[in-house]
């Protein structure tokens, strides 16, 4: 059985058993439909810039030509998925200012190789994304859970997909502190459908305990499945803006209050820590 969620809001968050996911009457939840406010991404599409030129009159008009399809993977929105949720609070000790984000990039495999020969790399490794301290573990799950195939370089993330596959992102909790996740798909917020944001609220990871969010939050009771795609199908696309596709985003923030025991100076000391300081065990106390 999946461990139980939590979506944190400022005052009161979510919490969800089964199946992952948040959502919150304090915000509107994601839409399938293209007529989206404009502050969602204004549709790019061309028209003419005037009369064309002679050599050009038998050619169709700019209006009238399709768009090119961009090639690879985009998340479209899926078929309805059961995922109930509760509510609690959770504070963030600097409400703009995560202390990370984990970044990682999908597509299909045909653009992945395309994506490891940039990056110098020949070979499929590690899929997971990692916070920087290692508090949190991001991987990519099949409708299985099974992680996806992928590698990591350079501080990157790559994760290969499949048309038509369903897939789960699952955010793991290294330490016994709760975190709260603000987590994107194309650039657009899981749980309300809008632009990514710092300000926008996420999922609330209890310390020890792990989180899959398997599609864009519909209500406090349902998600719209995460599967990979076309481009051109995918919500981004059919919100006005594809710029964004293709990656995926969590941004962690700690909780007022809490005692998070791996700051940066902990981590230091353990990496510069000495295997060899002297030759012989002494009593304690005679040092």
């Amino acid at each position: 059985m999946r461990k139980s969620t939590i979506l944190g809001v400022l005052a009161a968050g979510l919490m969800a058993a089964g199946c992952a996911g948040g959502g919150s009457r304090s915000y509107a939840p994601a839409s399938p439909g293209a007529q989206e406010p404009a502050s969602y991404g204004e549709s790019k599409a061309a028209s003419p810039a005037g009369a064309p030129s002679p050599a050009a009159e038998s050619a169709p008009m700019s209006g009238d030509v399709a768009k090119a399809e961009r090639p690879g993977l985009g998340t479209e929105w899926g078929e309805n998925r059961e995922s109930r949720v509760s509510t609690s609070a959770f504070f963030r000790e600097r409400p703009d200012q995560p202390f990370d984000v984990v970044k990682m990039f999908y597509n299909d495999s045909e653009g992945v190789r395309a994506m490891a020969r940039r990056a110098g790399v020949s070979d499929f490794r590690d899929s997971s994304g990692r916070s920087t301290r290692g508090a949190v573990t991001v991987r990519l799950l099949d409708g299985s859970g099974r992680p996806l195939e992928g590698f990591s370089s350079s501080g990157n993330t790559y994760v290969v997909g499949d048309h038509g596959q369903r897939y789960i992102i699952q955010i793991k909790n290294n330490t016994g502190v709760r975190f709260e996740a603000v987590t994107t798909v194309d650039g657009l917020d899981v749980i309300n459908g809008r632009s990514g944001a710092y300000s926008n609220r996420g999922y609330i990871i209890n310390g020890f305990s792990t989180v899959e969010i398997d599609g864009w939050r519909r209500s406090t009771d349902t998600v719209a499945a995460f599967r990979f795609g076309r481009v051109g199908e995918s919500y981004a696309a059919k919100k006005g803006e594809d710029r964004h596709v293709g990656v995926i985003g969590v941004a962690l923030f700690e909780e007022r209050g809490a005692s998070f025991p791996w700051n940066q100076g902990e981590v230091d000391k353990r990496h510069n820590a000495d295997p060899f300081p002297g030759q012989f065990a002494k009593p304690p106390g005679q040092d």
